[in-house]
């Protein structure tokens, strides 16, 4: 069993698990946070034909040339063309058609001219100013070209990229089913929800907390339940939740006193344990190990500390198990907002949130970064790391960071 690794070692170690995933066509309407299964390509392209940006007649630039507010070229109009519909007539010499707005550019016109340019009646335009050839005018595929990929695989679907396929008229989209991943939380001291709370006890935030990281990851929570500080228990509910979960997440026990149980009941689980405590603080007490091919992370039992293991080593677990190819989290350096008076004898985790000053990225430190906080991640969206062996640091010193989602 490899013990107190570093933290880089034990983000490849889970990452070298495999994984097996299953795909889904599911509804273009139901597939924002999803990942594509397959690379898309654009059967037609975008915008499917040359159209006009805006309300204007269009004609043959060339009938335009020398005009001027005191000689304007006046053409005749062939008809009306409103978006959805295909054009009838031919733009010929000294002629011209009126276009809305994303109405299909006729034959013949090679540039369109806005209706407030012009003064018109009902059968004739009158032009001011020479246009050339090609003027606003959006053309075929200008957006995307036909046979582009516009969603590789592996990619997070977004808004946009739900537009882009209704844009190809496509009503599902192949996509990786969503993990099914089962938070087991373990401690006699966990009391029920909606009761009073009996002294020496408390409620279970770990359960919740966890369970918003994991549906932001993109991934299905499901209850384990609560287990009491016994190994066997622990062992048998672990096995149990694995039958139909992709992957278990147990809070509690991960360290080393009396009633610590993970490491004991992942043995009698005859459970392959890849590592035991990684050199980070806080989260470091962070147990994981491998039953049939299946990942099981078991964390600290505080959420603070909790959430830290889950957002650095859990997340990219989390993300290739939900098909995305890109799973690390996004790296940034920032200057401190403040001094840092500790030194840092491990890998020390901060929470905070980002500030930009002057085009300068800062981070600015939340109050309470002990295992047990829950609140210093809210308003959150910075993990700085303060690697170990540093003196105390100045404002303004730069550090590394990550983006929390």
């Amino acid at each position: 069993m490899r013990k107190g690794i570093e933290v880089a070692e034990a983000l490849k170690l889970l990452l070298d698990v495999p994984v097996k995933l299953d795909i889904e066509p599911v509804p273009i309407g139901e597939a924002l946070g999803r990942v594509t299964a397959e690379t898309v390509c654009a059967a037609i392209p975008i915008p499917p034909f040359d159209r006009s940006p805006f309300d204007g007649y269009a004609l043959r630039g060339a009938d335009t040339a020398g005009a001027s507010k005191d000689a304007p070229v006046v053409l005749s109009i062939t008809e009306e063309i409103p978006a959805g519909f295909v054009p009838k007539e031919t733009v010929s010499p000294g002629t011209c058609a009126k276009i809305l707005t994303g109405a299909p550019i006729p034959s013949g016109a090679d540039a369109v001219v806005k209706f407030e340019d012009t003064e018109f009646t009902a059968e004739s335009v009158k032009f001011f100013t020479p246009v050339s050839a090609g003027s606003n005018i959006v053309h075929a595929g200008e957006d995307v070209a036909e046979g582009a990929d516009i969603l590789p695989q592996g990619m997070l679907i977004g808004p946009a990229s739900m537009g882009l396929l209704a844009a190809q008229g496509m009503k599902y989209v192949k996509v990786y089913k969503k993990p099914v991943i089962s938070v087991v939380n373990t401690g006699t001291e966990l009391a029920e929800f909606g009761s009073p709370l009996p002294p020496g006890m408390i409620y279970n935030s770990s359960m919740f907390t966890l369970h918003g990281f994991l549906a932001k990851m993109g991934a299905e929570f499901r209850d384990g339940g609560v287990v009491g500080d016994d190994e066997a228990a622990i062992a048998a509910r672990v096995r149990s939740e694995l039958k139909s979960a992709d992957m278990v997440i147990t809070t509690g026990g991960a360290s080393v006193g009396d009633y610590d149980c993970a490491v004991r009941a992942a043995e009698l689980a005859a459970a392959d344990i890849l590592f035991w405590k990684v050199g980070m603080r806080p989260g470091g007490s962070l147990l994981a190990y491998v039953i049939g091919g299946k990942l099981v992370l078991a964390l600290s039992g505080n959420p603070g500390a909790a959430s830290l293991g889950l957002l650095l080593l859990g997340l990219p677990c989390v993300k290739k198990r939900c098909g995305l190819s890109d799973v690390m989290s996004e790296e940034c350096v920032v200057r401190l907002d403040a001094d840092l008076k500790k030194k840092s004898p491990i890998m020390r985790i901060l929470r905070g949130y980002m500030e930009i000053r002057d085009g300068e990225a800062f981070f600015v430190e939340n109050s309470g970064q002990g295992g047990g906080d829950i609140n210093s991640l809210q308003r959150c969206d910075l993990l700085v790391e303060i690697p170990g062996g540093s003196p105390p640091l100045t404002a303004g010193a730069l550090v590394k960071a990550y983006r929390v989602f």
